[in-house]
C-alpha cells in the first residue's frame, strides 16, 4: 500500500460524489495526424470519496513483465474490470455511461471495460507506450482516463519526434484520447524525486482496446 501521505483536496469538498457536466465543459485540444486529447479538471465532484474507495477496496494486484531478456516488477499496482464485473464505486458506473453518451457520436460504440493502475508514490510510473494492443493498432478508438488522488503528470508525444503536452492529472481529472492518438502519439507518466501522494488512473475503453 502506498507509503507517501495523500494531501485531500481543498477545492473539493463536495460531501457526496457526482459528475459535472460535460457538452460545453471538455475542452478540445487538436494534435497532429489525425489525433486529438480532450481535458477537463475536476470532472469529478467529490472525488476524494471515490479514491479512499479505490484505494482501500479494489483488490490491487502486483505484476513482473519481460523487458529486455528480463523479468521486471512492473513499477504500478493493476486491476481489470471486464464488462461484466460490477464497477467499485457508483461514480465510476456513472462516469463510463456519461462518457459513452457524450462521445456516442465519434466512437459509435459503448465503453466497456475499465482498467485500473495505483501509482504508490513517485517512484511508480508507466513507460511511453500507446494502446495498441487489438483492434486500436490498426482503428481509431477512443480511450478516457478519469484520475483520482494526487496529481501526476500526463505527458504525450508525437510518434517521431515533435512537441508534446503535459496534464497534470488528479482530484477527478479526465481526459480523453481519441482519434488516430493511440496509434500516432505516446504517453507516458514518469517517475519523479518529488514527495507525492498515491494516484488512481481509471481508463475506460470499447471492447476489444487495450
Amino acid at each position: 500500500m502506498p507509503d507517501a501521505a495523500y494531501q485531500p483536496s481543498m477545492l473539493d469538498l463536495q460531501d457526496q460524489p457526482a459528475l459535472g457536466a460535460l457538452a460545453g465543459r471538455v475542452r478540445r485540444h487538436e494534435l497532429t495526424r489525425g489525433a486529438w486529447v480532450d481535458h477537463l479538471p475536476g470532472w469529478v465532484h467529490g472525488s476524494d470519496q471515490v479514491f479512499d474507495t479505490l484505494l482501500h477496496e479494489v483488490p490491487w494486484r502486483a505484476e513482473r513483465r519481460t523487458m529486455y531478456d528480463a523479468e521486471v516488477d512492473v513499477p504500478r499496482l493493476l486491476c481489470w474490470y471486464a464488462g461484466h464485473r460490477p464497477l467499485p464505486h457508483p461514480v465510476l458506473t456513472a462516469a463510463r455511461a456519461a462518457l459513452t453518451a457524450h462521445y456516442a457520436p465519434e466512437l459509435g460504440e459503448p465503453f466497456v471495460t475499465a482498467g485500473m493502475c495505483l501509482y504508490r508514490d513517485g517512484r511508480d510510473s508507466v513507460a511511453w507506450h500507446g494502446d495498441t494492443l487489438g483492434r486500436s493498432a490498426h482503428q481509431d478508438t477512443i480511450v478516457a482516463i478519469v484520475s483520482f488522488g494526487s496529481p501526476r503528470p500526463l505527458l504525450l508525444r508525437p510518434r517521431g519526434g515533435g512537441p508534446g503536452l503535459r496534464f497534470p492529472l488528479g482530484h477527478g481529472d479526465l481526459v480523453v484520447m481519441g482519434g488516430s492518438c493511440q496509434r500516432t502519439w505516446e504517453h507516458a507518466v514518469p517517475k519523479t524525486a518529488r514527495p507525492v501522494g498515491p494516484r488512481v488512473s481509471v481508463q475506460f475503453r470499447p471492447a476489444g482496446v487495450a
